[in-house]
């Protein structure tokens, strides 16, 4: 059996400069390395800014799409300027431009608003018949173990009809979100494709949207959009349900410079529910 070495041998060898030397110089070594890890130690949900500021009018983030997949492979959120819609799919961000054509930006393109986390589906759910998309909220509502956790929500299936709408990229000065909604394009879809969905419980008003928001890809990945309703026959909706949330600010004179403190739920709920013209 090996003698344990006492805390004064330790020291001792510790005294020794070639060890001293090479301890150093493996430090030296691995700096870097450690600089350049990613803060993001995953799990949990993951979001930059709130939705009361991208509802306020802050449309320029500084998080890159890069970044943005570091902390996660799934999710949905917006680009600078109000750039159309992003959905993040098995780790790939999806830009949907105002008409439904879709993209994938570059890794420097920035975001003002984005969720995402590390896709890990733990449940599923059998949903038959759903015929639009307050049907589908509450087919998945009446299934959630707790309404006071996140979930991450994947729906592949054929739709026989999803609606979409995106909105075209903006230009300073910027307008609040209920304004420019306005200007959305609506769009329609059917066929095989992806609903990419994230629950927030109640208590987050404010900072995120409470209830259920979804966004859509086609089969193909090339068209898409925000989800403002879907009917399909059958499909099966994978479900991650998570207790940690991480937020991060803008940090930038716009975001600094908000008055957040009133309620902007009904602008919220007009912008969520949206009504425009149709390509």
């Amino acid at each position: 059996m090996r003698p344990k070495r006492s805390a004064s041998s330790l020291a001792a060898l510790f005294r020794n400069p070639l060890l001293r030397a090479a301890v150093l110089a493996l430090a030296l070594l691995l700096a870097p390395a450690l600089r350049a890890a990613p803060a993001w130690a995953g799990g949990g949900l993951y979001q930059y800014s709130t939705i009361d500021a991208l509802l306020a009018g802050v449309y320029d983030g500084g998080l890159t799409m890069d970044h943005l997949l570091a902390r996660g492979g799934f999710g949905l959120g917006t680009l600078n300027g109000l750039d159309g819609e992003l959905v993040v799919l098995d780790g790939v961000a999806y830009h949907a431009a105002a008409g439904g054509r879709v993209d994938v930006p570059a890794g420097s393109t920035r975001t003002p608003f984005a969720c995402v986390t590390r896709f890990a589906p733990g449940t599923s759910l059998a949903l038959n018949g759903i015929d639009g998309l307050e049907a589908l909220n509450a087919a998945v509502s009446a299934h959630l173990p707790t309404k006071n956790r996140f979930y991450a929500i994947r729906i592949d299936a054929r739709f026989d009809r999803v609606r979409t709408r995106a909105i075209p990229r903006q230009t300073p000065p910027y307008a609040p979100l209920a304004e420019v909604t306005k200007q959305q394009v609506v769009t329609d879809f059917s066929g095989p494709g992806t609903l990419v969905g994230l629950y927030s419980p109640p208590f987050v008003n404010g900072v995120n949207v409470p209830g259920f928001h979804w966004h859509f890809l086609t089969g193909d990945r090339t068209g898409g959009g925000h989800v403002l309703d879907c009917a399909f026959a059958s499909a099966e909706a994978r479900l991650d349900g998570m207790r940690s949330f991480t937020l991060d600010l803008p940090d930038s004179r716009a975001f600094d410079g908000l008055d957040l403190a009133d309620d902007r739920s009904k602008a919220l709920q007009t912008v969520e529910k949206g009504t425009s013209k149709t390509e």
